[in-house]
């Protein structure tokens, strides 16, 4: 049985509660694959209350908890307008944050989180829906696609004093 798990918007007075989560999922999908200073370097700039602050009071970034029987287990960010890192069309719905906690994954709160976005952008009438990967993730890559993504372009990911490359990857809602 598919257990579902319950979606709400992130507020500004839980910001200390998504900073905390946003830190454990990052580091637990990251840290065994790359160099632990240029984590560190990452986490100071990422993952301070001031920036994640300033990202839930931006009118075009929209955070949301996937709650499974009360308990956060997962996050997602949308940005649209001018808050998407690229781009930047206003008929696109950016996903640059999709993450669920290590002990819950498999368990299609992915597909139920990406799924929620895909009607979001719908809704708002977006052409595309698109997002970056890193380009070593071929797990999500392969979420990706199976969920209907198709790699178009690329670009440079900073992690500390390693470039990464994540892959861009779009759908297209026409």
């Amino acid at each position: 049985m598919i257990e579902t798990i319950q979606i709400h918007k992130v507020n500004t007075n839980e910001a200390a509660v998504l900073l905390e989560l946003s830190r454990q999922t990052f580091f637990d999908a990251f840290a065994d694959v790359n160099n632990p200073d240029d984590m560190a370097a990452y986490a100071t700039q990422a993952f301070t209350l001031q920036k994640i602050v300033s990202e839930l009071e931006n009118p075009h970034s929209h955070f949301y908890f996937a709650l499974l029987n009360n308990k956060i287990i997962g996050y997602l960010k949308l940005n649209t307008n001018n808050a998407q890192t690229e781009f930047q069309h206003d008929n696109s719905l950016e996903v640059e944050r999709i993450y669920i906690l290590s002990g819950h994954q498999g368990g299609s709160f992915g597909t139920q989180l990406i799924n929620f976005a895909i009607s979001i952008a719908k809704q708002s009438n977006c052409i595309y829906i698109w997002l970056g990967v890193w380009d070593k993730n071929h797990a999500a890559i392969r979420f990706y696609q199976r969920h209907g993504f198709n790699a178009f372009s690329s670009h440079p990911f900073m992690l500390g004093n390693d470039e990464q490359t994540d892959v861009l990857m779009k759908l297209d809602l026409r």
